[in-house]
């Protein structure tokens, strides 16, 4: 069987996954500071559902956006350094106060974000007014006789925030699509919504198969291991703001997994399963997975190289759930979700950076490489700027993956490279 290439492999789990963002549900959660501190995955990578026009004006009054004075610009018309322009002052404007107004001839101290009184246009800066500081107003014969001076016309509108300046009642607010970090949530808050709509996350089975894999902390017979990729893939998919369910299927036995896909199909949009594709006898995914239509290739990669997809009929998915397969080896897994399914989860949960940051950079040392495969080495880079390979090729070797913070691509044509010579490389410790 001939192999495929790695871009048509990639193409072939784009097409699979394509349907994913054409109907997606959606469900609404309650906004608030408490909710957010209290429950923060419920917000973490969330994607608007909908348009949200403001409600309200932003801000809702007028404002001043210093500490200072607020006045009538047009009685301060011939204020000079030379002859300065002295008006009475008012009582002092605090943030929170209702909105006053300001009587002819006088000034009245305002605090930032304090609502500008009625009559005034402007606001003079604490530092440029004679004195440059606020007095006590004290009673109520001492606060009549205190007095401020001003050298400078100011503009009208000057350190005035404007109602609706921001964002006016009615005006689009947010677009369906946005992801919503820290502004997003905080502009919605600011308008006083608390609920809003989002996009359901992805929900994905997650099946790691083997017979010999058991839960970490049980004991070990000859011949078992820990279970390590419902851990690998679980964390990378929560990583893509998915929500994970993880159903290992410890035995190699097809009717078992069949079992588990028809459980776990209903609440779930994915099924990924690791494990089970190769060529060898027992091999439970295949032998589950392949009567019912998934489609099992070879990749010309390294590690990684068994792949599988396709729909499977289930439960509450009468034209099918997307199924994809990877191999079992830790590293191998790791690297097919990092190529073929990580940019699309992200895609879809409204990352604003879907790929891997892509450096072009130096080897630190000689590698060699199978001519005919695209491989994957795992790396770490030098303060000098060049890539050093972190372990061997192998598949198994998820300590080596642990210990770095880049993926080396050595494309498919490429046998040997020097030290010096460019490589493509993919940060991943961000």
């Amino acid at each position: 069987m001939a192999s495929l290439s790695l871009d048509q492999h990639r193409a072939a789990v784009e097409a699979l996954l394509a349907p994913l963002s054409l109907v997606r549900v959606t469900e609404s959660i309650s906004l608030s500071a408490a909710r957010i501190a209290g429950a923060p995955d419920v917000y973490r990578h969330r994607v608007l559902a909908e348009d949200i026009a403001s409600p309200t004006d932003l801000p809702p009054f007028d404002n001043s956006q210093m500490d200072g004075y607020a006045v009538r610009s047009a009685e301060l018309a011939g204020a000079t350094p030379d002859a300065a322009v002295r008006l009475r002052v008012d009582p002092q404007i605090n943030a929170g106060d209702s909105i006053s107004e300001l009587e002819p001839g006088t000034a009245a101290p305002i605090m930032t974000g304090a609502p500008l009184p009625t009559g005034a246009d402007a606001v003079v800066p604490i530092e440029r007014a004679i004195p440059d500081h606020f007095r006590s107003t004290g009673d109520a014969e001492d606060s009549a006789a205190l007095t401020v001076d001003f050298t400078a016309v100011p503009h009208s509108d000057e350190f005035v925030r404007r109602r609706g300046s921001d964002v006016a009642r009615g005006e689009l607010l947010l677009t369906a699509g946005s992801a919503l970090g820290p502004a997003q949530l905080g502009v919605i808050a600011a308008t006083g919504l608390t609920k809003i709509d989002v996009l359901r996350r992805i929900r994905v089975l997650l099946v790691a198969t083997g017979h010999e894999i058991r839960e970490p902390g049980t004991p070990l017979r000859p011949g078992q291991i820990y279970d390590s990729n419902s851990a690998v893939l679980s964390q990378a998919l929560i990583e893509c703001g998915c929500t994970v369910v993880a159903w290992p299927c410890r035995s190699d036995d097809a009717a078992d997994l069949l079992h588990i896909i028809e459980k776990g199909a209903p609440t779930a949009d994915l099924v990924i399963t690791v494990g089970g594709v190769s060529a060898g006898a027992r091999e439970v995914v295949r032998d589950a997975l392949g009567p019912l239509g998934v489609e099992f290739s070879h990749v010309a990669m390294q590690p990684g190289g068994p792949q599988g997809l396709g729909l499977v009929e289930a439960p509450g998915h009468p034209d099918g759930i997307p199924v994809v397969t990877f191999p079992g080896n830790p590293v191998s897994a790791l690297v097919s979700f990092e190529i073929f399914v990580r940019p699309i989860l992200r895609r879809l949960a409204g990352f604003a950076r879907t790929e891997r940051e892509t450096l072009r950079l130096p080897l630190a040392v000689a590698v060699e490489s199978p001519a005919g495969k695209h491989q994957v080495r795992r790396a770490s880079i030098d303060p000098d700027g060049r890539v050093r390979l972190v372990g061997g090729p192998s598949s198994h070797l998820l300590h080596s993956y642990a210990a770095s913070t880049a993926l080396v691509h050595l494309p498919v044509g490429l046998g040997h490279a020097d030290a010096g010579d460019p490589v493509d490389v993919w940060r991943i410790d961000d």
